[in-house]
C-alpha cells in the first residue's frame, strides 16, 4: 500500500492563520516590488561646494603623493636656508616654516574632520539600510521555518494515518 501523499497546497493554506497569510502576502508583495525596481545604491548625502572641497583636501592630504611632495619641499627649505647662510630668508630656528606648517594644519584639520563626518553619516545610512534588509530576511526565514514545521507536522500526520491503516489491514488479516 503506498504511503499517503503529503499535504496539498490547499491544506497548507487552510492550516495557516490569518496573521501568517497577511505576513506571507506582505512578503510576496515586497519581493515582487524589489524585483521590478533596479537595485538602488545606498542613500548618499548631497554634496555642496564645501563638502566637495573638504573631500578633495582630505583626499589630497591623505595621499603618499602629498607626503612625498611636502617632505621634498621641507628638505629644500632647510637645505636652501642652510646654504644661504647669513642671507637666509628663514634662519634657524625656522620660524617662518613653523608658521606656514601651523597655517596648513589649522586649515586642513577642520576640512578633514568635515569630510570624515560626512563619510560617517553615509556609513550610518548604509548600516541602517543593512539593518532593514536583515530584519526583512529574518522575517522571511522565520516564515519559512513555520512553513517547514507545518509541512513536517502534516507529513507526520499522513505517515501516522498510513501506519494506522496498515496496522488495521494487518489486524484484519490476522483475525
Amino acid at each position: 500500500m503506498p504511503i499517503a501523499p503529503t499535504a496539498s497546497q490547499s491544506e497548507i493554506r487552510a492550516a495557516l492563520t490569518e496573521h501568517d497569510r497577511s505576513l506571507l502576502h506582505q512578503l510576496r508583495r515586497h519581493r515582487a516590488s524589489r524585483r521590478s525596481q533596479p537595485q538602488a545604491a545606498a542613500p548618499e548625502l548631497p554634496r555642496g561646494p564645501g563638502a566637495q572641497i573638504a573631500d578633495a583636501v582630505a583626499n589630497a592630504v591623505g595621499s603618499w603623493y602629498f607626503v612625498l611632495i611636502q617632505s621634498a619641499l621641507l628638505v629644500a627649505w632647510l637645505i636652501g636656508n642652510a646654504i644661504a647662510g647669513a642671507q637666509a630668508w628663514d634662519p634657524y630656528p625656522f620660524i617662518l616654516l613653523n608658521l606656514l606648517l601651523s597655517f596648513q594644519a589649522a586649515y586642513t584639520a577642520p576640512m578633514i574632520m568635515m569630510s570624515q563626518n560626512r563619510l560617517s553619516e553615509i556609513d550610518r545610512r548604509h548600516a541602517e539600510e543593512d539593518y532593514r534588509v536583515n530584519v526583512k530576511a529574518e522575517l522571511e526565514i522565520e516564515l519559512l521555518h513555520q512553513k517547514i514545521d507545518l509541512l513536517r507536522e502534516q507529513e507526520l500526520l499522513a505517515l501516522t494515518r498510513a501506519v494506522e491503516a496498515l496496522a488495521q489491514r494487518l489486524d484484519g488479516k490476522l483475525v
